[in-house]
């Protein structure tokens, strides 16, 4: 595997451990709170093929609360 692409896998399984760490009864909620910005910030491009050719992330409905 693509260290990008290890790099990318890891930060997504992190991600995902902590949403699963924040639904379990007495998590700490100060750590949720200062980690998840940071974790999230650092989420690295996704590798190439991740997409299929000419997917634009911008494109796609509007919903609520958005610009």
């Amino acid at each position: 595997m693509c260290p990008d692409c290890e790099d990318f896998a890891r930060t997504v399984l992190l991600l995902g451990q902590l949403a699963l760490y924040a639904d379990v009864l007495g998590a700490d909620n100060g750590f949720i709170e200062a980690v998840s910005p940071s974790l999230a910030a650092s989420l690295p491009e996704p590798p190439p093929g991740t997409f299929p050719p000419g997917y634009d992330p911008t494109d796609g409905p509007e919903y609520p609360g958005g610009s």
